[in-house]
C-alpha cells in the first residue's frame, strides 16, 4: 500500500512515517505542504492521500483556516480525478460548543465560528461528491516532535522553569499521534482488502480530562522521572485557566464505530504519555552523552 502524506512537518505526518518504517506492507511519499494537483497524484499513484488536521483551528487566524479548507477542496478534486482514497483528519474543535454526552459520528458539526463553518462546508462537499473518503475527527493530538505536537511544548516549557497555562473547564480526550497513525494504516489496509466502510469516524484517547489535569499529570510524571535519574530540575508550574463561566465544555468523541467497523481500540492517553516521556528521557541521555563527548547534537 502506498500512501501520499501532506504537510511533512506535522506531528501526525511524522508518526505515519515512523509507522510505515516499522512495516513491510506500507510505502510513504510525503509532500512538504498541503497543495496537491491531479498531475501529482497521477505521478505518485498512491492508494490514498492523507491530510493531517489543523490541531487548533479555533485559535488560528481565519485566513489560515480558509487556506486549509481550499487546499482540501483541491485535494478532493485531485483524488476524484484518479479514484484515489481521500483521508482528511479534522480537530474535535469543530464541535465548538461541545455536548453533554459523547458525540457520535452522525452528528455533523455546526459551529458558530465562520472559519470553522468553512471547514464544515468542505466536509459536506466531500460527503456529497465522493464516496471513497474517510473523515476522521480526532481529539487533541500530542507527540514529541512536529508541528501541533503539544506535548513537546509543554515539556520544553516546564524544564526551563516556565509556567504553563491550561484550561480547566474544557473536557476532551487527548490523542496520541502514534495511536492515530497505527489506526489509519490499519483502516486503510482493510479498505484495500475490500471492506466497504467509507465515511466519518471518531478517534481519540480514553478517559475524558481537562487540559489542566492533562498538563499537571505530565508535570508530575516528568518530575518523577527526572528525580529518579538524579536530576534536580525546578519545573515550571501549571496554571489553571477558565474560559467558560457557566459550566464545563465537553468535547468527548464516541469512538464506538471505528471499533465495530475496523476493530480499532482507543489507547489510554496516560500510557501513551508515559511511553513518550520514557522516550524523551532516552533522547535527553543521548544529548548529554554527545555534549560530554564534544559531539554535535
Amino acid at each position: 500500500m502506498k500512501l501520499l502524506i501532506l504537510d511533512a512537518g506535522h506531528c501526525l505526518s511524522l508518526a505515519l512515517a515512523r509507522e510505515a518504517c516499522r512495516r513491510s506492507d506500507t510505502e510513504l511519499v510525503i509532500e512538504a505542504g498541503t497543495a496537491l494537483s491531479a498531475k501529482r497524484v497521477a505521478a505518485v499513484s498512491p492508494d490514498a492521500v492523507i491530510i493531517p488536521p489543523l490541531a487548533h483551528p479555533l485559535n488560528m487566524v481565519p485566513a489560515e483556516v480558509t487556506a486549509h479548507a481550499d487546499a482540501v477542496d483541491a485535494c478532493l478534486d485531485a483524488c476524484k480525478a484518479h479514484q484515489t482514497t481521500l483521508v482528511w483528519c479534522v480537530s474535535d474543535q469543530l464541535y465548538e460548543e461541545g455536548f453533554e454526552v459523547p458525540i457520535d459520528e452522525h452528528l455533523v458539526p455546526a459551529p458558530r465560528d465562520e472559519s470553522l463553518r468553512r471547514l464544515v462546508r468542505t466536509g459536506d462537499r466531500i460527503r456529497a461528491e465522493y464516496a471513497q473518503h474517510l473523515i476522521v475527527r480526532l481529539g487533541p493530538l500530542f507527540a514529541l516532535e512536529g508541528s501541533h505536537a503539544w506535548l513537546n511544548e509543554v515539556i520544553d516549557s516546564l524544564v526551563i522553569g516556565e509556567n504553563v497555562s491550561a484550561a480547566e473547564d474544557v473536557i476532551f480526550c487527548p490523542t496520541s499521534t502514534d495511536a492515530v497513525a497505527l489506526a489509519l494504516v490499519g483502516m486503510l489496509q482493510q479498505l484495500g482488502c475490500g471492506v466497504q466502510a467509507w465515511g466519518a469516524y471518531h478517534l481519540a484517547g480514553t478517559e475524558p480530562v481537562s487540559a489542566f489535569t492533562f498538563t499537571s499529570m505530565v508535570r508530575t510524571q516528568l518530575g518523577t522521572r527526572l528525580e529518579g535519574r538524579g536530576e534536580e530540575v525546578a519545573l515550571g508550574e501549571v496554571q489553571a485557566q477558565k474560559h467558560h463561566h457557566d459550566a464545563k465544555l465537553r468535547r468527548v468523541l464516541n469512538c464506538r464505530r471505528v471499533l465495530e467497523t475496523f476493530g480499532v481500540h482507543q489507547k489510554p492517553w496516560r500510557l501513551e504519555v508515559g511511553r513518550m516521556l520514557d522516550a524523551w528521557c532516552m533522547m535527553r541521555d543521548d544529548d548529554h552523552t554527545r555534549a560530554a563527548e564534544g559531539r554535535p547534537r
